[in-house]
């Protein structure tokens, strides 16, 4: 029962906060368009067949079923009929300066929207993760272990920035332009840099990681019918703590002496419930790598710590934070070929509904820092001067405005129906890898987080399951 009024609460506040950014952005071009007396048709929420809908002075209101956004129907802007169907009517034109204004009280709504909780965060305090990144598997004979970087290692530095947890490694990792990454690692007091190759995670969409692993156990996901692991009692949400008469500290270390033993019997020792069980599994040789198999899929157990800094960070800084995250991201995007980022490594609204949930829950004050940042990417990517987007609209009436007439009609209708057409297919292509890191969100969902209460005086400065095997 806990279970279900838990996914009932989840779900409830996902639809609520992602609604609330739509709607703030949509009540900024709605409220200056009446303000500027334009004709305003429809508000929606959402695109696609409605779920409800009512009219009241003339304007349609509705709420609709693909959560991807919403619009207001504003005959007198040019409209993209792919999203938003045909106006009724002939209307007179705007003027550029109303245009202008009512594309961007939308984004401005949403940075409005987005420092009101920034400074609620600042009163309620913020989670902030505390796992140390400490290493807890080197691979014997990698170049890491010829370096001499050892189990136990703490990183404290990745390229230039200090790190507390495995989640900023990794982000640090992945965002650089180099695969040759700085590191700087913390022996009892003694620190070290070196220069590591990053490499390639499939698992993660050709993301770039260290060849290094946090310390902790992998847990049992699913366990593949018929599969050795299967034969040998292995079950779900067992975590392995020896495999071959060796200590498991990572994901890693155990697939890849899994690998290298197909066809002999072994002792796994897992952890179920309060009880350590000894099993005996044979590896199955795979048909075409010849490599040793036993039929799981394992996530990390490791559990999530974060300390709440009450007051959180100022709602500025919270703001600037954000901002620098979002322009670094897209400047990964951008430089993908050194950095290894794509579309396909970015969220839409499946991945973002799932991210909101997940921080849900956790914490909801988690879920409202990434409402900060989901607020502030809607308004830096409205702003993009590309039809069909806001910024599409205001470059449009700024050229209006020096060329001191419109340009046709038919243009415009035509590049913002091509830019929506595009617009719907990035969606759907985004979509497509979000569904497939479906699993991804299911392991995130099912690892526990330890929150810590702090108080701290203002001003103070503040994983992917892995291939079945």
């Amino acid at each position: 029962m806990t279970e279900i009024l838990t996914w009932v609460y989840v779900v409830a506040a996902v639809v609520l906060l992602f609604g609330a950014a739509v709607f703030v952005h949509e009540f900024g071009h709605f409220w200056m368009a009446r303000r500027r007396g334009m004709k305003v048709e429809a508000f929606a929420i959402g695109f696609g067949p409605k779920i409800l809908g009512w009219t009241k002075d003339g304007i349609e209101y509705s709420w609709r079923w693909i959560p991807a956004g919403g619009f207001v129907k504003l005959p007198q802007m040019i409209t993209a009929e792919a999203l938003e169907g045909k106006s009724a009517g002939e209307v007179p034109p705007a003027s550029p300066w109303s245009r202008i204004l009512v594309a961007f009280a939308g984004p401005f709504m949403n940075i409005v929207f987005g420092f009101a909780i920034a400074t609620l965060i600042y009163f309620v305090g913020l989670p902030v993760p505390v796992n140390p990144s400490v290493i807890g598997y080197v691979e014997p004979g990698s170049p890491e272990a010829k370096l001499g970087i050892q189990q136990g290692d703490l990183i404290v530095e990745v390229n230039g920035k200090p790190v507390k947890s495995w989640q900023e490694v990794q982000t640090e990792t992945i965002l650089a332009r180099t695969n040759i990454t700085s590191v700087v690692i913390d022996r009892k007091g003694v620190r070290t840099t070196y220069q590591l190759t990053a490499q390639v995670n499939e698992a993660l969409g050709g993301l770039k990681m260290l060849n290094l692993d946090p310390q902790d156990h992998p847990e049992v996901l699913e366990v593949t019918a018929g599969a050795a692991a299967e034969a040998a009692g292995i079950k779900p949400n067992d975590v392995v703590i020896n495999f071959a008469g060796m200590p498991i500290f990572s994901r890693e270390q155990l697939i890849d002496l899994i690998k290298k033993r197909a066809s002999e019997p072994t002792e796994i020792r897992v952890q179920r419930g309060d009880q350590k069980i000894a099993l005996t599994v044979t590896p199955r040789s795979d048909p075409t790598t010849k490599v040793g198999r036993i039929g799981v899929v394992l996530t990390s157990n490791s559990k999530m710590v974060y300390r709440v800094d009450k007051p959180g960070p100022t709602p500025w800084q919270n703001m600037i934070d954000v901002v620098d995250q979002t322009v670094r991201i897209l400047s990964a995007l951008v430089h993908s070929k050194q950095t290894g980022v794509k579309a396909s490594d970015f969220s839409g609204p499946v991945g973002i509904l799932g991210m909101l949930a997940l921080w849900l829950k956790t914490d909801y004050r988690l879920a409202l820092n990434f409402l900060v940042l989901l607020n502030i990417n809607l308004a830096i990517i409205n702003l993009f001067p590309m039809p069909v987007l806001d910024g599409g609209h205001i470059l449009m009436a700024i050229v209006e405005k020096i060329r001191r007439r419109p340009l046709s009609a038919r243009f415009q209708e035509y590049t913002t129906t091509a830019f929506a057409v595009l617009l719907i297919s990035l969606m759907l292509y985004v979509t497509f890898f979000d569904i497939k890191r479906l699993p991804l969100f299911r392991s995130m969902f099912k690892r526990d987080a330890q929150i810590e209460q702090t108080e701290k005086a203002p001003g103070t400065p503040a994983v992917t399951p892995a291939p079945a095997k």
